[in-house]
């Protein structure tokens, strides 16, 4: 394995210290997704945040941002099920990741995160990730599970994850649950489920979350 995919799988590779405890001088987060991470469904004042929400605050200067294209060159970008991205957004954000940028792609097929939304809803997370092919120019598939249910995976409990395979590219991907992509002079972590961060389980799993950050960050 040379160029490109090595530098790729040492990205899946344990850090040798993943922190998960504040810095003294956090580094700025930018946060895309359409989950109640930092605000009740209803968006109400009184709401209480996601525990996922309560540790990014903690540990980065967060800043929540509608579209790829608000997010600064070079910067940290975590986005968790996204809505589908219009054709020029989709270009915004693969040039930017290109340019340099480090993302975090939570993108599950079936989502299982609890709503007291309708489906159909508009302000409902969608129930699929919406790839409308970023994925397969970076050179990844996303596959659906077989069936529902919970799976550890290397202590990390996923919930109905979904199956990445790599089509083309340098991406690489670790128990099909994780590809870790060099693109151009950015670098971009694809995870095939998001229900990992539910409160239920994100005790469990943010010492996962901190190491795949940090790789970015560092």
């Amino acid at each position: 394995m040379k160029g490109a995919a090595a530098a790729a799988l040492a990205l899946l590779l344990p850090a040798a210290a993943a922190c998960d405890a504040p810095a003294s001088e956090p580094r700025e987060l930018h946060l895309i997704t359409p989950l109640p991470l930092l605000f009740g469904e209803q968006f109400g004042l009184d709401s209480e945040k996601a525990a996922v929400g309560q540790w990014l605050e903690q540990r980065f200067r967060l800043n929540a941002i509608d579209l790829p294209s608000q997010a600064p060159a070079g910067g940290l970008l975590l986005m968790v099920q996204p809505r589908a991205l219009p054709a020029e957004e989709l270009v915004a954000l693969d040039a930017w990741v290109r340019g340099g940028g480090r993302l975090l792609l939570l993108a599950d097929p079936r989502l299982e995160w609890p709503s007291e939304r309708p489906l159909g809803d508009p302000l409902r997370a969608p129930p699929m990730f919406a790839d409308t092919g970023l994925l397969g120019h970076w050179g990844l598939r996303l596959d659906a599970p077989e069936a529902s249910g919970e799976e550890v995976v290397d202590g990390v409990r996923f919930v109905s994850p979904g199956r990445l395979v790599r089509t083309g590219g340098t991406c690489a991907i670790e128990d099909g649950l994780v590809a870790a992509c060099r693109i151009g002079r950015g670098t971009a972590i694809v995870v095939a489920d998001a229900d990992w961060l539910m409160n239920r389980h994100f005790a469990a799993n943010r010492a996962r979350l901190a190491e795949l950050l940090n790789r970015l960050a560092r």
